[in-house]
């Protein structure tokens, strides 16, 4: 079965781009009509989508990150990667990667990574 699995710093200074890659197996993030999203969780608050990536490379954001989001992949290494530019402590959260069945409808996730964003 298809596995997600996240990557990248614990710690982000302000004044440097979080940048997360997923690594995915078990499956092809080419393989139609799948989407692979970036989901996040602040601490107390709820899951907040923030962007896909789709089978074939088109990218979708959320509009109140969309101006600071950034979705990449790399089809040789079955990975996508995420970067969020001018981070601040309220981008501190467990992000996720995921993968979608249909808009916005994930079945398989990774297991979360924590970011928080400090000076």
């Amino acid at each position: 079965h298809v596995q997600l699995q996240e990557s990248g710093p614990g710690l982000v200074n302000p004044s440097q781009t979080l940048s997360l890659t997923c690594t995915v197996s078990g499956g092809s993030i080419t393989t139609s009509y799948y989407g692979w999203s970036w989901i996040r969780q602040p601490p107390g608050k709820g899951l907040e989508w923030m962007g896909v990536i789709t089978y074939d490379g088109n990218t979708y954001f959320s509009p109140s990150l969309k101006s600071r989001t950034s979705i990449s992949r790399d089809t040789s290494k079955n990975q996508f990667s995420l970067q969020l530019s001018s981070p601040t402590p309220e981008d501190t959260a467990v992000y996720y990667c995921a993968r979608d069945i249909a808009t916005k409808t994930e079945d398989y996730w990774g297991q979360g990574t924590q970011v928080t964003v400090s000076s």
